[in-house]
């Protein structure tokens, strides 16, 4: 089973919408997977959740487990700030150390409005990922310009859907 992550809780987003897009590619081939969603979050779980406090939230306990049974993960990284979204972060440090991510692989998919499609944020991502010991696919899709190149359900740049598709043929084998 594939865990994708939307990466922001921003509601509404993009990034859920594109997570439901991945979800779909990965249907074609035959890949069961399924989506948490950043924007569904306990809103206390920063307080409540993370720390001293692990285990203890029981909201926020059904991701904790959820991303410990999963082996591969799918992460839509928005780019806010020059980097991604402060509640990713969050959610990392909600989760077990260091066995959360240790020896399981992932592929990135960088969202932006701007024209560089998240790759600052795919960076330090990849950093904090290599630093949990987690496996991170190469092919890291930049949607750069995306409110211009999707419409709500598909991604309308060819170049853009090409790599989707092969990023989401080499994680299947990866």
């Amino acid at each position: 089973m594939i865990t994708i992550v939307a990466g922001t809780n921003r509601k509404n987003s993009v990034s859920s919408e594109i997570a439901i897009l991945y979800k779909e590619l990965l249907t074609q081939y035959q890949v069961e997977s399924t989506i948490i969603d950043l924007a569904e979050l306990p809103v206390d779980f920063i307080a409540t959740a993370l720390y001293e406090n692990a285990g203890k939230n029981e909201a926020f306990n059904p991701y904790r487990e959820q991303i410990k049974r999963s082996s591969k993960f799918v992460f839509i990284i928005p780019e806010y700030n020059g980097s991604f979204p402060g509640v990713l972060k969050a959610f990392i440090d909600g989760l077990d150390y260091p066995s959360s991510f240790r020896n399981k692989k992932c592929a990135l998919v960088g969202l932006s409005s701007g024209v560089q499609g998240g790759g600052l944020a795919l960076s330090h991502m990849t950093d904090i990922f290599n630093y949990l010991g987690m496996h991170v696919l190469a092919l890291k899709p930049k949607l750069a310009r995306i409110e211009q190149n999707f419409n709500g359900q598909i991604v309308t740049d060819k170049l853009y859907n090409q790599l989707l598709d092969e990023q989401v043929k080499l994680f299947i084998e990866f």
